[in-house]
């Protein structure tokens, strides 16, 4: 059993560029970038669009009047992240979801960041993920992203134990300012308690026998792509894609219906909500589920 995600074979080799993108100064980094990918362009026409949606990254689009719906995306790995982010399986997940038509095009890797295509089409709000049209259309797209195989016939093992642990070790206990701790002492259980709260967890959630299948993760609103013209969504940002039990990526986009800065977990879906979402999602998963098999069989 493994929690690695396989590349398929042929697939093309990511381009490496050799540039350090200063995070506070995203547009110059971009412009050196945009040379060795787009050297038909001329920088100084190159129009720059800053997107202030993400939490732990910069991310700017790079793109000329004459073709507009080429954006080229530059993103900047936030100052640590690699503590918590794991960027070998995120260029792997990457690479796979766009080999089965779920991903934008990967252009290249650079010393602290990636460039990629963007995605045509609206970031959802907390209130779109409740509209009857888009959670079909959203149910279905997480269906098509657990059928796919990515694990080269080895049996997939769930991130999720180890990536709890990982985030365990890295909570700070002691904080500089002693306004901190008093707060952190007061709101939040003490580290002894959330491990217990762990084993617990573990426990019995191991044991319901939920399917391991590939996950996004991180499905929160704004993460999902809703193009209008095409009829269709397209999740992005795969930083925490990884192998993960079936009912997590569920469960944890139903919680992000309650949204991240100001949380409101009236918005939670109802249970008729969540009833209807998962009527659409298990019928898709079948539907995708039985042509991968078909698939298998056919290469065999």
């Amino acid at each position: 059993m493994e929690t690695q995600i396989h590349v398929p074979v042929g697939s093309p080799v990511i381009r490496k560029i050799s540039i350090f993108v200063d995070e506070h100064n995203v547009t110059e980094g971009a412009m050196k970038l945009i040379k060795e990918l787009r050297p038909a362009w001329d920088t100084s026409h190159v129009k720059t669009k800053l997107f202030t949606d993400g939490t732990t990254n910069k991310l700017v689009g790079c793109y000329v009047e004459d073709s507009p719906e080429d954006v080229v995306l530059v993103r900047v790995y936030g100052n640590k992240t690699e503590l918590i982010v794991d960027r070998d399986n995120e260029l792997k997940s990457f690479q796979v979801l766009h080999a089965n038509g779920c991903a934008p095009r990967l252009y290249c890797t650079f010393q602290n960041g990636i460039c990629y295509e963007f995605m045509q089409g609206d970031a959802l709000g907390t209130q779109d993920v409740r509209d009857p049209s888009l959670l079909r259309l959203i149910a279905k797209e997480m269906a098509r992203i657990h059928a796919i195989h990515a694990h080269n016939g080895c049996i997939p093992k769930p991130n999720l134990w180890i990536k709890m642990r990982k985030y365990f070790s890295l909570v700070a206990t002691e904080f500089t300012e002693e306004a901190s701790n008093i707060r952190i002492q007061q709101e939040v259980p003490s580290k002894a308690v959330l491990e217990q709260e762990m084993v617990w967890m573990k426990e019995h959630l191991s044991t319901l026998g939920s399917p391991v299948v590939l996950c996004h993760n991180d499905l929160l609103c704004k993460n999902i792509i809703h193009n209008s013209k095409e009829g269709h969504v397209r999740f992005i940002d795969y930083e925490y894609s990884s192998y993960n039990y079936q009912a997590f990526d569920i469960g944890n986009h139903f919680n992000e219906f309650a949204g991240i800065t100001e949380l409101d977990y009236g918005l939670y879906p109802s249970r008729e909500m969540q009833m209807d979402w998962l009527k659409v999602y298990l019928q898709a998963y079948k539907l995708f589920t039985n042509k991968t098999e078909e698939g298998s069989a056919q290469k065999s």
